[in-house]
């Protein structure tokens, strides 16, 4: 699949021909990371650090935050790496550093090693030193330190004529069971579909910025139908995994979704279909992903309004869309948006200190709880009550699940100590 590039340097995003001469510079790469992000994992190359003009900590962190990054450039320490990985990066991306000795400190399935070649020979230090190392013998030293490799063919990189596949291909067999991410010349759609079929992922940033790819199109490069109207299922479901509907897409409809941020699809009746644009039911796009057969999307969405179905319900399934925790925290935000005056959740959201009392005092009960039934049920006591301090100050459970998932990528491992006030 596709794999967008954003390259940093002085602050802005630009793109460089053969690592040198910048050929474009395109301003704030925030918009950028949100609109690639809604296609998967956004490359961010801090050419800053690689090139030893400063780094863009501060800036990357941001990125990370609104967007899945892989990041790399100018990682030459354990420690750095380490702090990206526990920043919040899903990948990090290991290029002069990448030595077994250095390597065998990561986490080999979040590591990517880069390995930028001219002519088949590894360079390194921004793409300023030959090695006299091929980038398969290089690969064969690495790949048991790795969960994948990013080859870079820099004579072709920024000038717009078209990757090495041939040379890619060939560099599959070498992978191994690892990962193959190639960059440099990807300009047409064609060449996305011809690296995915092989196995291969296209990072591409020259031909996305001057609009000779199309985000649309290189993402549904790969992508197929069996039907004779082309059109490609399309699994609609919320921030929690819920499934809203099922609708259909096409090019056109994913280049607007794509384009617009929102759910918009094409219906086969009426024609592009942008939902909610007579019910107000909108969607945001968060992202959109293809099944292993490249047959199928899911549009990840955060939906507004009514809810997805026609009926004015949350989703076409029935009220049984959703069940434990997520219902419940639903059901909580539901009855604080209500203002039921009478119910005992209006009560707490109008007394802090009673709320305060409460969530100490389940949390002690589920603490002392040892029975396996009296530990369901005072998890289930706390999880209400957690859910009431929620929807008073406004937050969705999608946001403490980002937060999970931000915290289940983190590498440094604490003490995790009780404070003194708990402990007591």
């Amino acid at each position: 699949m596709i794999v967008p590039s954003i390259d940093l340097l002085d602050g802005q995003t630009v793109q460089l021909v053969g690592g040198r001469e910048k050929a474009l510079d395109l301003g704030d790469p925030r918009p950028w990371a949100r609109a690639f992000g809604r296609v998967g994992t956004v490359a961010v190359v801090d050419l800053g650090a690689a090139l030893g003009r400063g780094d863009h900590r501060a800036l990357i962190e941001e990125l990370v935050a609104l967007a899945p990054c892989r990041v790399g450039g100018g990682i030459r320490d354990v420690a750095q790496a380490r702090a990206w990985l526990d920043a919040g990066a899903t990948e990090i991306v290991i290029g002069t550093a990448a030595r077994p000795e250095f390597l065998r400190q990561l986490p080999r399935e979040r590591v990517v090693a880069a390995l930028d070649a001219i002519d088949g020979e590894v360079v390194v230090d921004g793409w300023r030193t030959r090695t006299g190392a091929r980038v398969e013998a290089a690969m064969a030293e690495l790949r048991p330190f790795v969960g994948g490799f990013l080859v870079t063919f820099v004579e072709r990189e920024g000038r717009l004529g078209g990757t090495a596949l041939e040379r890619a291909l060939a560099l599959r067999a070498a992978a191994g069971d690892r990962a193959l991410t190639v960059a440099g010349g990807v300009t047409t759609a064609d060449e996305v579909a011809t690296l995915d079929r092989a196995g291969i992922d296209a990072q591409v940033g020259m031909a996305l910025f001057t609009g000779r790819l199309a985000l649309a199109d290189a993402f549904a490069a790969p992508l197929r139908s069996d039907r004779a109207d082309g059109l490609w299922p399309t699994v609609v479901v919320d921030e929690e995994g819920g499934c809203l509907g099922l609708a259909w897409s096409d090019r056109a409809s994913l280049a607007a979704a794509l384009a617009e941020g929102r759910g918009v699809y094409r219906s086969r009746r009426r024609g592009l279909w942008r939902k909610g644009e007579s019910s107000g039911a909108t969607q945001e796009l968060l992202r959109v992903e293809a099944d292993c057969d490249r047959d199928a999307l899911r549009f990840v969405v955060r939906q507004r309004g009514a809810g997805f179905c026609h009926r004015g319900t949350a989703g076409c399934f029935g009220a049984g869309r959703r069940a434990g925790v997520a219902a419940l925290v639903r059901r909580v935000a539901d009855g604080a948006t209500l203002r039921d005056a009478a119910s005992y959740t209006r009560r707490l959201l109008d007394d802090d200190a009673l709320l305060a009392a409460k969530l100490v005092e389940e949390a002690r009960e589920l603490a002392d709880a040892r029975d396996a039934d009296e530990v369901a049920r005072e998890a289930a006591d706390l999880l209400y009550f957690a859910s009431v301090a929620l929807a008073r100050a406004g937050v969705p459970l999608a946001a403490v699940e980002r937060e999970l998932a931000r915290r289940a990528l983190r590498v440094t491992r604490r003490a995790g100590d009780a404070k003194r006030a708990v402990a007591s």
